[in-house]
């Protein structure tokens, strides 16, 4: 049995002998059990959201097992009943399943055909509750954390600094790869700043025709240039008491970076064909998937630049480096998939994880955005491992498993609050050689004691 999130077993079974020797078959397995000879005598145990997984005879004195089953099925449709059937009660298990129970057993039964139906119950169960705590971990964010998801300490780290960063009137540098999340973080920064009631103005630089840089940045007046019939309000005005965000700032055109510098250290722009200073007061944030630093050492981008824009820097790690996060992550796109195509939100099992948790993610945290949408609409399917797995060859295989191996251990210490001990067990290792990998792998477990999220 998977202790990660121990499942007991509700048994419930008039036949003493009966009971007795299924009992008994199932704590072999692992199961703490508890027994019951009549559905009056066990209804008070079960409980929506209950950790257990629920056996019952079909046929008891009293309440019937299959009429249980449907009052199970309206308290808690997730919650697994497995029913004993007799040879001639085959056909009202099989009605009892399309009712909402999870598989019968037919009388008699083997210990190991016992333990694996209620293994693979158990295992299920498992999976429900630990997403339904992570979908109410998300519903309890709020704020920064609710925008910028993650328990790594990285994260954490990430979200301090736009905390703040927010309150602060400096201009900004987010660095990250592509698919990070830097735009996440300069609307965070916006929209926690007293600048959140200005506008918001993204500009994609490297999106825009180097024709067009200049007037969509600062704007222009009416015949400045052919076809230029009106005049147009430029991002850097339009953001005039809010915050303009230069995306991919690397790859300016050099004639632009001269006027931005002028705008910055002037705070003042002229819009294309006019002499009239027009006075901004707006914060830049800029990102780049590049060191500007480097790129100005090597006379790709301006150093004059840089060091004006420069002030306070924000680097997002990639998704490679936190893998800790992927699951909540992953629940959280599923979340918002299942939304956006109205289709139930489905349960990512333990295959599919492993697969998420060993992927490279050359595309980041965008890239897992878009499998989730391919695993609510159904596009995944048996080849999950191929169409993952399609760019392993460019992280080794120690790096691999180092990260593996950490995201399994701080995903334990979080469920566990920090214990030790406990996060031992339900890892299956000795604590001694737990303790040597949080050693190994810098792991404080007293971060994780204030509980989960």
């Amino acid at each position: 049995m998977n202790e990660r999130h121990p499942i007991a077993v509700v048994f419930v079974e008039d036949d003493d002998d009966v009971a007795a020797g299924s009992a008994q078959a199932l704590e072999l397995a692992g199961f703490e059990v508890m027994r019951y000879d009549t559905v009056e005598a066990a209804r008070s145990a079960v409980t929506a959201g209950l950790p257990a997984v629920v056996v019952c005879d079909v046929k008891l004195p009293g309440t019937s097992g299959t009429a249980w089953a449907q009052e199970l099925h309206r308290l808690d449709p997730e919650l697994p009943v497995i029913l004993i059937t007799g040879h001639g009660d085959i056909a009202m298990a099989v009605q009892a399943m399309r009712d909402g129970a999870y598989d019968f057993i037919e009388k008699p039964c083997s210990s190991e055909r016992l333990a694996s139906v209620v293994r693979r119950a158990a295992e299920k169960r498992r999976l429900v509750l630990e997403v339904l705590s992570l979908r109410r971990q998300l519903e309890g964010w709020q704020g920064i954390k609710a925008a910028l998801i993650g328990r790594s300490t990285q994260m954490e780290r990430v979200r301090e600094l736009v905390r703040t960063l927010a309150a602060a009137p400096a201009d900004v540098i987010v660095y990250g790869e592509t698919g990070t999340g830097k735009d996440l973080v300069a609307r965070c920064l916006h929209d926690h700043s007293e600048r959140r009631r200005g506008n918001f103005v993204p500009v994609n630089c490297g999106g825009l025709p180097e024709t067009l840089v200049d007037s969509e940045i600062f704007g222009h007046e009416v015949g400045s240039f052919t076809g230029a019939t009106r005049r147009r309000i430029g991002k850097f005005e339009h953001a005039n008491g809010g915050t303009l965000f230069l995306d991919e700032i690397e790859s300016m055109p050099p004639a632009v970076q001269v006027k931005l510098l002028r705008a910055l250290q002037d705070r003042t722009i002229e819009r294309v064909g006019s002499n009239d200073a027009v006075r901004i007061d707006c914060r830049v944030i800029a990102a780049s998937k590049e060191d500007l630093r480097v790129l100005s050492e090597q006379k790709r981008f301006r150093a004059d630049l840089y060091y004006r824009l420069g002030v306070a820097f924000i680097e997002l790690p990639p998704l490679r480096e936190r893998r800790e996060d992927i699951p909540l992550l992953f629940e959280h796109f599923t979340l918002q998939a299942a939304r956006r195509y109205d289709r139930p939100a489905p349960i990512a099992d333990d295959r599919t994880l492993s697969a998420l948790m060993a992927h490279a993610w050359p595309g980041n945290v965008r890239e897992l955005h878009n499998v989730a949408d391919r695993f609510v609409l159904g596009l995944l399917g048996d080849e999950l491992g191929a169409k993952l797995g399609q760019h392993e060859r460019s992280a080794a295989l120690p790096e691999q498993l180092e990260h593996i191996e950490r995201a399994l251990i701080t995903e334990s210490l979080r469920r566990q609050h920090g214990d030790v001990t406990l996060a031992a067990h339900a890892l299956g290792v000795p604590k001694q050689t737990l303790y040597d990998k949080l050693r190994r792998l810098h792991i404080d477990a007293t971060e994780f004691r204030a509980g989960p999220g």
